[in-house]
């Protein structure tokens, strides 16, 4: 099976850093900085400074003007690079936008008079349908708009929506019945009732997301915005009182001077968390963008978030755990009878099986006697019904039949036979194995079992281990008795299961891990786990699911692979980390900014301050513009770590916590100390300031 995956865009590709670059400069605009006030009072700062440069020009000494001429362009850069920042990763979005925005044309639709495919129709353009309107699709159009199948099936090529090449099955009915806007019909012919009005489809909705046009800030970046933005309070009064103090002091002590506009912009400057405010759109926006390359479309940055904070997962046996097709492992005898005897029933009652089950059976068969089976010639098939439960082969007089224990067990008391005595314990063994047993006869004559084993997922185990380590539950979800249940359970390494379950107990377990604390997650993708998915905080719906799941949702998985649920935690915990740690780095490259510019600012008038100045600045101008510079650089040398996420680590959170602490951190102290005094050299030996 070809997957065609969406292009891959690399963090710098030469077309994004120059729309990016364009942007950052038309971003300057004062309106579009209202949404983050941190670098809106940085322009600010850029444009007084810019304005007392140019009196300066024609009033003050020219080493005073260069001095604020040079603060005045640093601050520019400021905003530019953190403007630069969000507009390369909401073009990165845009591009992806742009692809997506290729498969939404306007095409014809057969609007039906009803659900009949005799019915009168009227053929309309696809932008003028509506809700529940009913369209005729046949092979070779595009459908219309999103919908479910009411009447017929087709082969649907949906390419232009998931990457996938391989068509799927689309029919009325069921769990396969919702079908995509832009998608095409290639066999067959479906009636589509349309279940959402223009401008509202799922593709219009991945476009919006995927575009960023419509992302609205997650509950933690306004916690932190709202972090920043009293910590840019605190510091305007700090800056006032500064001034307040340097001017009284000033005039008391007969020395110095009350500090410049330009030294306190510069002081505010670099005692704001400039750093994080910047990167901060960056970081969310990116986050959807890495969950797109995993095929995979969050429909709001809540969802994301929320991901992160999982501790429980909800998972589905089949298809997440396990391979879901169950496959022969063993042929089990019962009553002395014989091995070949066994293998022959249940070859000849699986040749016209065509579930995996059957396929695996043949396949075993062949595996043991090493010749390729063929059927007979006088051999009649009998399919598998849910009324009897049991499917095999007719051949002549002989019957040959497969299936439950309790239907095989009922057809060879009425063929008059008996039951073995030693059959319920194969039974009893294969489920508390963890398989599921397939009872084999023929006529009224029970040959055996069929071990049929449900196959883990290779590295699940694993990967539930690392969960664990990060303090996430996983809690196994099967329609299985509990033997079976807890068996794979074990073998899978999950905190919990729920054997038997039904759909209301599904939302029965979420709601009341959420009464004690929990976030939980789970996937879905039938119409009887909408009212769980719409409980769940994280609700990863397929794509091939029906219009309901989809709609009960807050992710699609484009790929239907229901495994994808363990990467969206680890991506909403990766955001939640490199929110942490560029929060921390932040902060603390403030303290060495202190020792900097502090000093510098009121030197003049408090000589004492001098013992501060523990990098052995030069001068307090070049202080000041080595702070000024390295608050203004330090944003473009972390965007790659903005737009990557920092590496996700499989730790508990204390753990993580410390981690972060130290390097990011500890880091934070560290590298202005140098960077500052690097630049204070540069900035000696080039300007002689």
């Amino acid at each position: 099976m070809a997957r065609k995956r969406f292009p891959r865009l690399g963090a710098f590709e030469p077309k994004l850093i120059r729309e990016a670059l364009i942007s950052s400069v038309l971003k300057l605009d004062l309106r579009q900085q209202k949404g983050n006030p941190v670098m809106l009072m940085v322009e600010i700062g850029g444009i007084l400074t810019t304005i007392s440069f140019v009196i300066g020009i024609f009033s003050a000494t020219p080493k005073s003007s260069f001095f604020t001429g040079f603060v005045s362009f640093w601050l520019w850069l400021t905003v530019i690079f953190s403007n630069f920042a969000e507009s390369l990763s909401e073009g990165r979005g845009k591009a992806r936008a742009a692809s997506l925005r290729q498969s939404k044309t306007s095409v014809p639709a057969r609007k039906l008079t009803a659900d009949s495919f005799d019915a009168a129709f009227t053929e309309i353009s696809s932008s003028d349908l509506r809700k529940n309107d009913l369209v005729l699709v046949k092979a070779n159009e595009i459908i219309p708009g999103d919908g479910e199948v009411v009447k017929g099936a087709a082969l649907v090529n949906e390419s232009a929506i998931t990457g996938e090449s391989a068509p799927v099955v689309r029919e009325s009915g069921g769990d396969r019945s919702a079908v995509t806007g832009g998608t095409t019909v290639i066999a067959n012919e479906i009636i589509v009732r349309i279940t959402t009005d223009p401008g509202q489809t799922f593709l219009d909705r991945m476009i919006s997301m995927v575009e960023g046009a419509e992302r609205r800030k997650t509950p933690n970046e306004i916690a932190l915005e709202i972090l920043l933005i009293a910590l840019t309070g605190v510091f305007l009064a700090v800056v006032a009182s500064t001034y307040s103090v340097s001017a009284y002091s000033a005039v008391s002590s007969g020395k110095g001077s009350a500090a410049s506009l330009t030294v306190l912009i510069a002081l505010f400057v670099c005692l704001a968390p400039t750093t994080i405010a910047a990167l901060l759109p960056a970081i969310g926006i990116a986050g959807m963008d890495r969950l797109f390359q995993l095929n995979v479309i969050a429909l709001s940055g809540r969802a994301i978030e929320a991901a992160g904070d999982v501790n429980i997962l909800l998972l589905d046996k089949t298809g997440t755990i396990t391979l879901g097709n169950r496959q022969a492992a063993e042929f089990l005898t019962v009553d002395a009878q014989s091995n070949e005897e066994l293998m022959e029933a249940a070859l000849l009652s699986s040749f016209a099986d065509d579930t995996p089950e059957g396929k695996s059976i043949i396949a075993l068969i062949q595996e043991r006697t090493g010749k390729t089976p063929a059927p007979p010639k006088n051999i009649t098939f009998i399919p598998f019904s849910a009324a009897t439960r049991v499917s095999g082969a007719q051949c002549g007089e002989i019957t040959y039949l497969k299936g439950a224990y309790d239907a095989i067990t009922k057809a060879a008391l009425e063929f008059g036979g008996t039951i073995p005595s030693d059959l319920k314990g194969k039974v009893d063994a294969v489920a508390s194995a963890g398989g599921t047993p397939l009872v084999v006869a023929r006529n009224e004559v029970i040959l055996g079992v069929v071990f049929l084993k449900d196959i883990l997922k290779t590295g699940i185990k694993e990967r539930f281990s690392d969960l664990r380590q990060i303090g996430i539950r996983t809690v196994m979800i099967t329609g299985d008795n509990h033997l079976t249940a807890a068996t794979i359970a074990v073998e899978a390494g999950v905190d919990d299961y729920l054997a038997e379950a039904k759909p209301d107990d599904k939302l029965r377990m979420i709601k009341e891990y959420q009464n004690e604390g929990y976030m939980v997650a789970m996937t879905g993708d039938g119409t009887n786990d909408a009212p769980a998915l719409a409980q769940a905080d994280v609700a990863v719906a397929m794509n091939n699911g029906t219009q309901p799941a989809r709609e009960a949702a807050n992710i699609i998985d484009l790929d239907s692979d229901p495994t994808k649920l363990l990467d969206i935690v680890e991506i909403g915990k990766q955001i939640l980390m490199t929110r942490g740690a560029l929060t921390t780095f932040s902060i603390a490259n403030d303290m060495a900014k202190y020792f900097a510019i502090i000093p510098a600012a009121l030197i003049g008038i408090y000589p004492q301050l001098k013992i501060l100045n523990i990098m052995g600045l030069a001068a307090p101008e070049s202080a000041i513009l080595s702070a000024v510079i390295f608050n203004a650089l330090v944003i473009p040398m972390l965007i790659p770590l903005a737009l990557t996420g920092v590496k996700f680590k499989t730790m508990p959170a204390s753990r993580l916590f410390t981690y972060n602490l130290t390097i990011f951190g500890l880091g934070g102290v560290i590298a202005p100390f140098i960077g500052i005094k690097i630049i204070d050299l540069i900035l000696i030996g080039l300007l002689n300031i």
